[in-house]
């Protein structure tokens, strides 16, 4: 095989590698284009959720949004899998532990970043209208401190 030849078959291989790539991106969307819902019932009602990419309630990668009303309030609890969090807008304070406590924690402002690592206790509330990205491996689970605190079970 002559070196032109070679060359050509690697230029085919990797374009080819390439549109694949190509093929499996997600369309890039605005903030406008998401599909807003209301949380699934393992969350305090009030809030709404927009799914970003992914499936959260499957397994692999999932990225979403949670919309969240003045006064809302998630209790302790913890996730099977590392929760990352990004404050699109609002205020979000999160604080680790077993109840939720107004007085500890920190507030995260636009831009602000939290990780609570699996099976770690921690709880959010917010003081404004406020939206978050949250994204992590799924499938997502939510196991509240206080059994009595679980929504769903409601």
């Amino acid at each position: 095989m002559s070196l032109l030849s070679i060359a050509l078959s690697s230029f085919v291989l990797v374009t080819a590698d390439h549109c694949a790539l190509a093929d499996d991106m997600k369309m890039p969307m605005n903030a406008m284009d998401l599909k807003w819902s209301p949380a699934p019932s393992v969350l305090p009602k009030g809030a709404q959720i927009a799914v970003v990419s992914g499936d959260p309630f499957k397994e692999g990668a999932y990225v979403l949004r949670l919309k969240m009303p003045k006064g809302y309030q998630i209790p302790a609890h913890n996730h099977p899998t590392t929760e990352n969090v990004t404050v699109i807008s609002g205020n979000f304070h999160i604080g680790m532990g077993d109840k939720l406590d107004t007085k500890k924690g920190i507030e995260l402002m636009a831009g602000g970043y939290g990780e609570a690592p699996a099976k770690m206790n921690h709880y959010a509330w917010v003081t404004g209208p406020t939206i978050v990205q949250v994204h992590g491996q799924g499938p997502f689970a939510i196991t509240y401190v206080n059994p009595a605190d679980d929504p769903s079970k409601k």
